[in-house]
């Protein structure tokens, strides 16, 4: 064989280890009944969770427990899916920041003994433009 053909083999097995490592990190998304489900059948891989955070009357997060002067490494809320099935759920580290302005929050991680450990939290912060300041701001025509 040339060198030229080793090599090109060699990139080639290099690439396919490169894709077949990546393709292992990846995660699904799932609601919180499949995500019950896959733990029930023994999968334990992380899957991703998009849902809202339920308020109450004036606006506030209903079912958050933090306390950093306890423990500032544990953080737990609910959270409603898409499907609207209210779930626990609990990070073992602390609270992100702006957690309170978010509007929707997608959870990496699996479900354990009816609770879903979340490994990640990443949050949709609310636009900063809100509808009635975009329908009172109108250019004038002179």
């Amino acid at each position: 064989m040339k060198k030229a053909h080793i090599l090109a083999i060699t990139v080639i097995a290099v690439a396919i280890g490169i894709i077949m490592s990546a393709a292992g990190d990846a995660s699904v998304y799932v609601s919180f009944g499949e995500a019950r489900e896959r733990a029930a059948e023994g999968n334990l891989t992380k899957v991703h969770v998009v849902g809202r955070l339920p308020r109450d009357g004036q606006q506030n997060i209903m079912g958050l427990e933090y306390n950093p002067t306890l423990d500032p490494n544990y953080f737990a809320f609910t959270l409603v899916d898409t499907n609207r099935i209210a779930q626990r759920v609990v990070y073992f580290n602390p609270k992100p920041q702006d957690f309170d302005k978010s509007e929707q929050v997608v959870i990496t991680g699996a479900m354990r003994n009816n609770v879903f450990v979340a490994d990640k939290i990443l949050l949709k912060c609310p636009s900063k433009y809100v509808e009635k300041d975009i329908k009172g701001a109108t250019a004038s025509v002179n």
